[in-house]
């Protein structure tokens, strides 16, 4: 009688592979085997060649096997033992088959590996049933995050999430553990990119910062709920402030954070976010609530809600809220300067259409106003509804075209009522390549219905001007010596005829005059707004010369100037302001050079004939040699009004350290108006974020100061004040990218 122990026969091989199957309701004639000393072997034909097998088949490649065959069948794999399933592989040096157990045994360098996981260990367990792999003693990194650390235990099913005891666990690189998680627990789950911990203590520099029963963590990209980073600071306004945000991912498509600020000199307040997308519509509602400020001893709150949908027919919606419960809201409670200088919050309703020959857009539109010293006449009226059309018909040599307005404007104080624009015009388009001209006529017709007039004045004014126009330019080129740049000329040129109509009876709803720029300057009313059409008789002459790169298309350097003349003097004006008799307006020019890749200029500037001076100018500067690197320099100059200049860096000081900081100075009231300062540290696997700041934050003038410190674990979390989200906002090309 044959001896049942045999080695590398084809019938042990068959069985090895045959109890090694993860799914032991498969045929036999379903399953492969594929050893190192020959070909696969098949047990049916109708494996057939270029049929991928099962995903929940098991691939075993080995040295050896020596089996036991009878009632207790049992194998030992030696000369290296290779297990692939799917996108999961696992090797070890010898195997041991338990059929009892349904088990495989794994000694001696034993490495599993899958697309988001390495492990190695000296010994493991093989769960084919189950599809679970248990690890003693080992070690493991997470490709996707640079993730890495140890566990006396460590499991992982065929889901790939993996479960650890006594585990350690950080981002730094193999020999530096600056950072460091320690536990109890932990389930890393690589498909979904979380990780959830028990009894955590995390040590930076060996020295524990923070314990915690439970946390949650990303490992890489993916959404969980969970309470994330608290954020700690202090201002000299409102105390110290500590926030503790808590992520709730209610589904694929919604989220909401719920975030309790407590602020020592005020109270606790309550900062709310939803957000949703759906196919057709996206937006966020916000709710922040302080139920009783202890500085003045009442509630505070606001709200905002952001809403757009688009529909497959071209209509877009839009919806736009916000409120505040007290005009000091955003003084206390906003944190910089540019929010606590609004004075009027927008809420609107629309929708809109475009098409190649038809706008429409409608809106319903008020304002909440926050700054005590705004009269209520001064007061911004309410567009309830506003309706505006827009179309062009070309035809023939011809377009034919027309603008038009229809808006209701309300307000408590004041002159209130209904406005009727309409412009129909006609074009003469002439173009070739190098030069076009376009003469054009257009009658403005405007018609008020008013309530609430002075007695014994007209109710419903009304006012007809004709405009001429000729609008005509050259786009001129020539090859520069330099290899492949070109340069181009191009002079403008826009000739209006507006005569005079009295419109001192009109009321003024929305009409302003605005600064001369370049958009103005070929603009042929002077007024912005549909309550004055401005009389004139002028021309304005312009020319831009750019020079371009063909190789990339870049645009190196673009220059223009222009002004415009005019013919007689100007009658109409809005109340209270004088008429104009200048005969040219202020000349505009402005010049950008990007020359350099890591230069960048950019200087407006515009100034009137004769002991005039300069109305305003603005230049900015930056340069920046690498990616780590940026200086900004700007100035800013209104005359009667500011003039300001401003300084921003973001400079390495040696390897792992880098100076940030920026200086605001108004010249004109001698004071700073913002500055910070502060120093980043970054190795390997964390950063450190240092910045002191001092800027007004009132309107009054009054200043503020704070400080920060961040401290922030690549792959993990940051700890401390939000210091990344200020020097984000406050230098131009600063990334708060820790890499």
């Amino acid at each position: 009688m044959a001896d049942p122990k045999t080695v590398l026969s084809a019938k042990s091989l068959i069985l090895a592979c045959t109890l090694l199957a993860v799914t032991q309701a498969q045929a036999a004639d379903e399953l492969v085997c594929e050893t190192s000393i020959g070909q696969p072997l098949a047990v049916d034909s109708s494996w057939r060649e270029g049929v991928l097998p099962d995903p929940r088949t098991i691939q075993l490649e080995t040295g050896a096997i020596d089996a036991q065959l009878g009632d207790e069948p049992t194998a030992s794999m030696t000369g290296g033992v290779l297990l692939r399933r799917d996108d999961k592989l696992a090797g070890a040096d010898s195997a041991r088959f338990d059929p009892e157990q349904q088990a495989l045994f794994l000694e001696g360098g034993v490495r599993y590996e899958d697309p988001g996981t390495q492990i190695l260990s000296q010994s493991a367990e093989f769960g084919y049933g189950t599809g679970r792999i248990r690890f003693e003693g080992a070690e493991f990194s997470l490709g996707s995050s640079d993730g890495r650390g140890a566990a006396s235990a460590l499991e992982i099913n065929e889901n790939g999430t993996l479960s650890l005891g006594g585990v350690e666990y950080t981002t730094c690189p193999p020999g530096s553990e600056d950072w460091l998680l320690q536990g109890k627990s932990i389930v890393l789950d690589t498909r979904e990119g979380v990780g959830t911990a028990k009894g955590m203590k995390l040590r930076f520099k060996d020295v524990p910062i923070l314990y915690l029963p439970y946390m949650s963590f990303p490992i890489g990209d993916a959404r969980k709920s969970g309470v994330l980073t608290p954020e700690i600071g202090s201002s000299g306004r409102s105390g110290n402030e500590i926030r503790v945000p808590y992520y709730w991912n209610i589904a694929p498509n919604y989220d909401a954070t719920i975030t309790p600020r407590l602020l020592t000199s005020r109270g606790l307040q309550l900062e709310t976010q939803f957000r949703y997308l759906t196919v057709r519509n996206e937006g966020s509602i916000t709710a922040d609530y302080l139920p009783d400020d202890s500085l003045i001893d009442d509630s505070r709150h606001q709200i905002r809600f952001g809403h757009q949908t688009l529909w497959d027919n071209g209509w877009r919606n839009r919806i736009n809220f916000r409120e505040v419960s007290d005009s000091q809201y955003f003084e206390d409670l906003g944190g910089s300067l540019s929010i606590s200088s609004i004075t009027h919050l927008n809420r609107h309703v629309s929708f809109d259409y475009h098409s190649q020959h038809l706008s429409f857009f409608a809106q319903a539109q008020d304002y909440q106003t926050i700054d005590d010293a705004i009269l209520p006449t001064e007061e911004p009226y309410r567009r309830l509804p506003q309706v505006l059309v827009s179309a062009d018909w070309p035809v023939s040599f011809l377009t034919l075209g027309i603008d038009s307005e229809l808006v209701n404007f309300d307000r408590n104080t004041g002159v209130t009522g209904w406005r009727f624009n309409a412009t129909p015009s006609v074009e003469v388009p002439f173009s070739r390549p190098g030069w076009f001209v376009t003469p054009a006529v257009a009658l403005d017709y405007t018609r008020y219905d008013l309530a609430d007039t002075v007695p014994g004045t007209e109710t419903q004014p009304t006012r007809t001007v004709p405009i001429t126009s000729l609008d005509t330019g050259l786009i001129l080129e020539r090859t520069m010596s330099a290899a492949n740049r070109i340069q181009t000329l191009e002079p403008r040129m826009l000739y209006v005829n507006i005569p005079y109509r009295d419109q001192d009876g009109l009321p003024v709803f929305d009409t302003i005059t605005p600064d001369i720029n370049l958009v103005q300057l070929y603009r042929k009313n002077r007024f912005l707004g549909g309550d004055r059409v401005g009389d004139t008789e002028q021309v304005s002459l312009g020319v831009t010369t750019r020079v371009l790169d063909l190789d990339t298309g870049r645009e190196m350097m673009t220059a223009t100037i222009g002004q415009t003349r005019y013919f007689s003097d100007r009658d109409v004006a809005l109340p209270g302001m004088p008429v104009s008799t200048f005969e040219t307006s202020d000349y505009i020019a402005q010049v950008r050079f990007g020359l350099f890749r890591n230069v960048n200029f950019d200087i407006g500037h515009q100034w009137g004939t004769g002991d005039s001076g300069t109305t305003k100018s603005e230049a900015r500067l930056q340069y920046s040699p690498a990616q780590n690197k940026v200086l900004n320099l700007a100035y800013r100059f209104r005359r009667d009004s500011l003039e300001q200049g401003d300084l921003s860096w973001s400079w390495p000081m040696a390897t792992r350290w880098n100076f940030v900081g920026r200086y605001n100075f108004s010249f004109r009231d001698e004071e700073v108006l913002e500055q910070f300062f502060g120093l980043e540290y970054e190795s390997c696997c964390w950063g450190l974020r240092l910045v002191s700041r001092r800027h007004i934050s009132t309107r009054d003038g009054t200043r503020d100061s704070s400080f920060g410190l961040q401290l922030v674990l690549k792959g993990m979390t940051s700890v401390g004040t939000a210091a990344d989200k200020l020097l984000e906002r406050g230098i131009l090309g600063y990334s708060a990218d820790l890499r």
